[in-house]
């Protein structure tokens, strides 16, 4: 694909992804794309890599632009595989003794990655590299979202390299965000809730730090997704406004079932809190992708988890959802659980056990029927709805 020039003089050189579907464990629906950023400057400067499959095409843009032997220097921002998986190629083609400006962290896990004796030049948080023109200027940023993770800012051009961060699952001839509109702000938002989440405190921390700086910024290049060349500061408040984690009246209904039995159950819970004004969605755990949920949770005020009993446990596709949330550590929820059993029924107990272990408000000691719920029990249910959205804003 030919590069795309997005200052002048710097070039986005990545590959397009059109075919993953799966990035592991989040759902990648329409693919997306691993960018990196030619600068030419009296030192030519290549800003990460991509995917090692895709390697080749990464060298095939650059020499649409310049010969890659004749690159200067290589920073890699962050060292997760999709974004210097194609480092070694790229050293190969270009020759092993250019210097590669990485992090102290990205130094430890590229040497141990790589296991090669490159000319690796550890920067500090704020230091700078002059390439002739421009000075490119570190910022570490810790967790957001791997120990070495950090952004390179152009000063003259006002351009922040800013790696797994701003980005966007998304695979797409646009390649800025005025050519794609709103439409990618739920990519942008999923991004978020399934990646970032977790940093939350940390993000804010960042935009905190951006501003104490002074740094102005004119476009957000990230490493996944389109470029913020129009308006960067609306995927920033984006971050800000995702971070701060403010529940909605909003309320899923998460549940998986055997023979329908605890299916019932859900949709009486979602006819109970439509009724009292609550956003409620019933999300099957078999029909919805886990990180399609997770996206939806960001938001929700409460989280509502439904399970058959099964060998005397949650059922799978339950204890997977659990897990997974929890490793995000979603903020100020509210959580209640039910579910149907035959001669057992330790689900709810449990499933109440891991909503505490996250710390959400857990307002109930969950609904709990043997076997197919009659209309007592399904009054229940609907109670249990009533009572969430008591605790929910208005």
């Amino acid at each position: 694909m030919k590069p795309t020039e997005v200052a002048k003089n710097i070039y986005e050189v990545g590959a397009i992804d059109w075919n993953i579907r799966d990035f592991h464990g989040y759902s990648t629906h329409e693919g997306t794309t691993y960018n990196a950023y030619l600068i030419v400057d009296e030192k030519i400067t290549l800003v990460d890599t991509v995917k090692k499959e895709h390697a080749d095409e990464l060298l095939e843009n650059i020499a649409q632009i310049v010969d890659p032997r004749k690159i200067d220097y290589v920073i890699s921002n962050h060292t997760e595989m999709d974004h210097s998986g194609g480092l070694a190629r790229v050293m190969h083609r270009i020759g092993e003794d250019k210097p590669v400006y990485c992090s102290k962290a990205g130094y430890k896990n590229l040497s141990k990655h790589f296991q090669q004796k490159w000319n690796y030049r550890p920067v500090e948080d704020g230091g700078q590299l002059g390439i002739g023109k421009r000075t490119l200027v570190f910022m570490e940023t810790r967790m957001l979202h791997w120990p070495d993770s950090m952004f390179t800012y152009g000063k003259e051009d006002k351009i922040l390299f800013s790696s797994d961060a701003f980005g966007q699952h998304y695979a797409g001839l646009e390649r800025f965000d005025d050519q794609i509109g709103d439409a990618i702000m739920p990519h942008a938002r999923k991004y978020f809730a399934n990646i970032l989440l977790l940093y939350s405190p940390l993000i804010v921390k960042l935009v905190e730090k951006v501003k104490a700086a002074g740094l102005a910024i004119d476009m957000i290049c990230p490493d996944h997704g389109i470029i913020w060349r129009k308006d960067p500061l609306k995927i920033i408040k984006a971050y800000v406004e995702w971070s701060e984690q403010k529940p909605k009246r909003k309320a899923l209904v998460v549940y998986d079932t055997m023979w329908h039995s605890t299916e019932k159950m859900a949709e009486a819970i979602v006819d109970a809190l439509g009724h009292e004004g609550v956003d409620a969605k019933p999300m099957h755990l078999r029909k919805w992708h886990r990180s399609d949920i997770m996206t939806e949770v960001l938001d929700a005020g409460a989280v509502v988890v439904g399970s058959p009993t099964l060998n005397n446990g949650m059922f799978p596709t339950v204890s997977d959802f659990l897990t997974y949330m929890k490793g995000l550590k979603p903020q100020n929820k509210i959580g209640a659980s039910f579910g149907s059993y035959g001669w057992s029924g330790e689900a709810v107990k449990l499933i109440n056990g891991e909503l505490e272990g996250m710390k959400f408000k857990v307002i109930d000691p969950g609904v709990r029927v043997a076997y197919v719920p009659d209309k007592e029990a399904l009054q229940a249910c609907r109670e249990l709805g009533k009572n969430i959205a008591k605790e929910l804003p208005h």
